[in-house]
């Protein structure tokens, strides 16, 4: 009875740890993808240039492959060190995502304030030599978002010196249009259109959490009944 319960939970686990290090190859390879084809589109930041999107699936994608593979192999092996080591490092990660959403959410105002200063001071790279993704992504979010600076257009005079904006920043755009009268320019600022854009779809956001965290619970769930089956199994043999 109790070697049909522990093989029952090995092939549950040894199913649920395949389709985690599947999604995990996945996640890597659409960072891969990212940094390939995408590498001029970078991160707004100036005080974390790596903290790309393309680098964020990269050292996730890492992570999820690397958990899924030792529990797939605790499964297979039914190995207690192994099925021990996946249920540490899967917890690790559990507690790390809750720590950071609580702390988010208990300093939003003071996140909010670095944010826009950290982006403010990313205006200066823009354009310059070796900035060649910060330069796109700004490009890019103020054309799709209809939107010119962080908190007002006026944060580029800063940036030229002169009552100026990126090309991008115009309503119409054509070559040298950031010359023109404040008329031409996007009024809404960037910062706070994307904000309003994330809250919009923060149900999804939401949803896709809950997600996460109930598949991680589920892992935990899998990863110490097996560990239990298999230290009763080895009691009993011996």
């Amino acid at each position: 009875m109790a070697h049909g319960c522990l093989q029952g939970v090995k092939y549950l686990m040894f199913a649920f740890n395949l389709l985690f290090w599947l999604g995990g190859c996945g996640i890597l390879g659409v960072g891969i993808w990212l940094a390939a084809t995408q590498g001029n589109f970078a991160t707004l930041s100036s005080s974390f240039p790596s903290l790309s999107a393309a680098n964020l699936l990269i050292v996730a994608g890492t992570f999820v492959t690397a958990i899924g593979f030792v529990g797939c192999i605790g499964a297979v092996k039914e190995n207690k060190c192994l099925l021990l080591a996946f249920f540490v490092m899967l917890l690790l990660v559990f507690l790390l995502e809750t720590s950071l959403a609580i702390l988010f959410f208990a300093y939003t105002d003071k996140i909010d304030r670095y944010a826009q200063r950290d982006l403010k001071k990313g205006l200066h790279l823009y354009g310059t030599p070796g900035n060649v993704g910060l330069t796109n992504a700004w490009s890019i979010i103020q054309t799709d978002f209809r939107c010119c600076g962080v908190s007002n257009y006026t944060d580029w005079f800063e940036v030229y010196n002169a009552t100026r904006v990126p090309d991008s920043c115009c309503l119409e755009f054509s070559e040298s249009c950031g010359l023109h009268a404040p008329g031409t320019w996007w009024k809404a600022p960037c910062y706070e259109t994307v904000k309003v854009w994330l809250q919009e779809n923060l149900l999804a956001v939401g949803v896709f959490g809950l997600c996460t965290a109930l598949v991680q619970i589920l892992g935990l769930t899998f990863a110490m009944t097996m560990y239990c089956q298999v230290v009763k199994a080895d009691a009993y043999c011996a």
